[in-house]
């Protein structure tokens, strides 16, 4: 009899409490709303996590400023978004979308399987459970990251061919990413004041000569407009963009990132043949690849960029040293990885 009201007693206080009784909302971010690429995998990721003992809500925004301040204001109990927007809640994480971070060049050509590569094992490293404390700031935990896609260069004409070639061009700059706009102007190009809702409409416009995106932002913005019989995308990439997820500690069950991050690593090759496939949506007529000389300069110059703003403190020091690891494991010939740099303390 007693211990049939102590199991009893149990329960009540099981049925209780906030988690059992609260469902999780998530703010998810897509461009193309419910009918997206992003939403969808959301709902396979909600059914996945009933088993983890989360039972999610998922709410669609077209807008990703939005999304994430509903999340930040606490109208959402996780944030699925670009990392270029989650740094605020996890740097280090974040450092995955730093400029040319996971770009790969052998011998003048760009390694396009090796750069993704590069992602996935720091991909790995962030989702092994060795890492799980470096998930953690403050009351905010990253639930899984997922590549988007290389930001390429869009331009409007063929001749804007180099970086040369970009000096006095206006480039949009994302407002909330206050390294582009600097990164922009050590090239000699001018940024010009963007956000996600309105970028595309800019380059279509011909109020931006430049703009930086993935290929799945191609076919929604309609970016051949811009481009017109004129204009290219640069095959090189800028930086892998992410996705990233992240969550408040206080309204999933314990242990619940593990889990969730070792989720969204096992659907790692499944989003990148997405990407591939919204590569493949770009018309070869449109494509333009930097010579040799270019490709190895590129490189070096990314690399003194990104070193320049994390020392501006715009870039996680200590998360560009774990993926320089990763990049000279996976390239170790670079002459990058002879010099001490990106070697912080």
């Amino acid at each position: 009899m007693h211990t049939t009201w102590k199991a009893a007693a149990l329960a009540a206080m099981v049925t209780a409490s906030p988690l059992a009784l609260a469902k999780q909302k998530i703010c998810v971010f897509d461009i193309l709303g419910t009918s997206g690429d992003g939403y969808n995998s959301a709902k396979d990721y909600a059914v996945e996590m009933q088993k983890h003992g989360a039972d999610i809500e998922l709410k669609a925004y077209i807008d990703e400023r939005v999304a994430v301040e509903d999340f930040r204001t606490g109208q959402c109990d996780a944030v699925m978004a670009t990392a270029l927007r989650t740094r605020a809640f996890n740097s280090l994480t974040a450092a995955l979308d730093s400029v040319g971070a996971s770009t790969v060049v052998r011998n003048g050509k760009l390694d396009m399987a090796g750069s993704i590569e590069v992602v996935r094992k720091t991909v790995q490293t962030f989702a092994s459970p060795k890492a799980a404390p470096l998930m953690v700031q403050g009351a905010y935990e990253v639930g899984g990251i997922a590549p988007l896609g290389a930001a390429y260069a869009f331009v409007n004409d063929r001749s804007i061919s180099n970086l040369e070639a970009a000096s006095g061009k206006r480039v949009a700059a994302f407002d909330h990413d206050k390294a582009q706009a600097q990164l922009i102007q050590r090239v000699g190009a001018r940024p010009v004041s963007a956000d996600v809702m309105n970028f595309g409409t800019m380059f279509n416009n011909g109020n931006v000569d430049v703009v930086m995106a993935p290929s799945i932002a191609y076919k929604p913005l309609e970016l051949h407009k811009g481009m017109g019989s004129k204009g290219a995308v640069h095959r090189f990439p800028l930086t892998i963009l992410t996705y990233q997820m992240i969550f408040k500690r206080d309204k999933f069950p314990e242990g619940y990132g593990q889990k969730s991050r070792e989720v969204w690593m096992s659907r790692f090759d499944q989003v990148v043949e997405l990407t591939k496939r919204a590569d493949a949506t770009i018309p070869a007529k449109y494509w333009m690849d930097p010579s040799e000389a270019d490709a190895e300069r590129y490189v070096n110059l990314m690399r003194d960029g990104r070193i320049e703003m994390a020392d501006k403190g715009f870039y996680d020091k200590k998360g560009l040293k774990i993926i320089k690891r990763i990049r000279c494991d996976v390239n170790p010939s670079s002459p990058d990885c002879t010099q001490p740099t990106e070697v912080w303390p």
